[in-house]
């Protein structure tokens, strides 16, 4: 008898399978008549098979024999059986309808298992989403013909984000103030907003104005009366200027 240690886990189920079919015999039908008994994993896998082809089972019409036919069977078990001709000739017809109908039941439960078992076409995985690489950064240096880099102006597209560090804190006084702008391609300035005494400042950019910061843009800062242009357009002159380039 084969040894159930030495069965891989491809051979386990093929074997549930042909049981669940009745296509075993000899050794293989007692082998695994053991493993129901001895393995849960085993009875598992049966009852797997069984889940799968017993579906199979709807597809077949029910056949109701003609009503004649139990009453000559009554006939026949109450009669005393005696040797004929008939009998005889019966008993062979009976042996060939057994072959016929067992050779039958073999090319079915074989369809059957090629149907549960055979290869399935499976989807290739979808293709993982191509993520977007962060644009990189936009920087600006932004000065005059005497100061090319009095500030540096760095813009983060992802976050919306600008932070502009000038080279010393430069304060416009007590009646005026710094207004940062960008001139995108269109030449309309839009306020960035003002820009503090202190050497460093961080501003978020709301989403229109935000579009119109891209490369190529122009920033440009403004003598502006205390608190901002009160136009929406410079109205002071433009003390430093520079345009967005790729870092």
């Amino acid at each position: 008898m084969t040894d159930a240690r030495n069965l891989t886990p491809d051979d386990r189920a093929s074997l549930a399978g042909e049981f669940v079919l009745g296509l075993l015999d000899g050794e293989e039908q007692e082998l695994a008549r053991s493993l129901l008994v001895t393995d849960g994993a085993f009875r598992l896998e049966v009852a797997r098979w069984s889940g799968r082809l017993s579906p199979l089972l709807d597809e077949v019409d029910e056949v109701r024999p003609p009503e004649p036919l139990w009453g000559r069977i009554s006939e026949r078990i109450s009669e005393p059986l005696r040797p004929s001709a008939e009998i005889h000739q019966l008993r062979r017809k009976v042996t060939v309808w057994r072959g016929v109908s067992g050779a039958a039941m073999a090319m079915a439960a074989s369809l059957a298992l090629f149907l549960v078992i055979q290869p399935r076409t499976v989807a290739p995985p979808a293709p993982a989403p191509v993520r977007e690489q962060p644009a990189a950064p936009l920087v600006a240096k932004i000065g005059t013909e005497d100061a090319p880099m009095a500030m540096v102006a760095t813009w983060d597209s992802a976050n919306r984000r600008l932070m502009v560090a000038a080279a010393a804190a430069t304060p416009a006084g007590p009646e005026h103030s710094h207004e940062l702008w960008v001139i995108p391609t269109d030449g309309t300035p839009r306020s960035l907003g003002i820009m503090p005494d202190q050497p460093t400042k961080r501003m978020a950019i709301g989403e229109p104005v935000a579009r119109q910061i891209h490369e190529g843009a122009t920033l440009a800062v403004s003598l502006e009366p205390r608190g901002g242009s009160t136009t929406g357009l410079p109205t002071g002159p433009v003390i430093a200027s520079g345009k967005l380039e790729s870092a």
